[in-house]
C-alpha cells in the first residue's frame, strides 16, 4: 500500500497521513533513539493509528506485525518510552521517534537492540 491509505481506521490528521509512504501492509518503519544522546535504541513499525496515538499520548505506540495488534512500549515491562519529538524523513517513508527511555529498550534486556556489533574490515 505504498503511498496508499492506512490498513486500519485512524484519527491521524489528514495532512500528516498524506505525507506518509507506507509499505504494502500500511506500515512505516520507526527508528527510535534516546533524545539526549542520539543513541539508536530500536526499530519498530507504525501505521497511521500508532503514529496518531504516539503524537496524542506522548507514549510510544507501535504496530506488532507478529501479534497484529497495537502495543505501547513498556505497558507490560515497565520500560516505557516518553516521546520527546517525532519527525518524518524527507520522503515520508520513515519516522524518527526521540524518546526518554526508562530501562532497557530491547526485549532481551539490553539497553539498545543494536548490541550485536559486526566486524568491519578497514581499507
Amino acid at each position: 500500500m505504498t503511498g496508499g491509505g492506512p490498513a486500519r481506521e485512524s484519527a491521524l490528521a489528514a495532512d500528516i497521513a498524506a505525507r506518509l509512504r507506507r509499505d504494502r501492509d500500511g506500515l512505516v518503519p520507526a527508528v527510535v533513539r534516546q533524545y539526549d544522546t542520539g543513541e539508536v535504541l530500536m526499530l519498530a513499525w507504525m501505521d497511521d493509528e500508532a503514529l496518531h496515538r504516539t503524537l496524542t499520548t506522548g507514549r510510544a505506540t507501535y504496530w506488532s506485525r507478529s501479534r497484529q495488534e497495537y502495543w505501547v512500549k513498556g505497558q507490560t515491562s515497565g520500560h516505557v518510552q516518553y516521546v520527546k519529538s517525532v519527525a518524518l524523513d524527507c520522503d515520508g517513508d520513515a519516522i524518527l521517534v526521540s524518546v526518554d527511555q526508562v530501562g532497557p529498550a530491547c526485549h532481551t534486556g539490553e539497553h539498545s537492540c543494536f548490541h550485536n556489533e559486526l566486524e568491519v574490515s578497514q581499507p
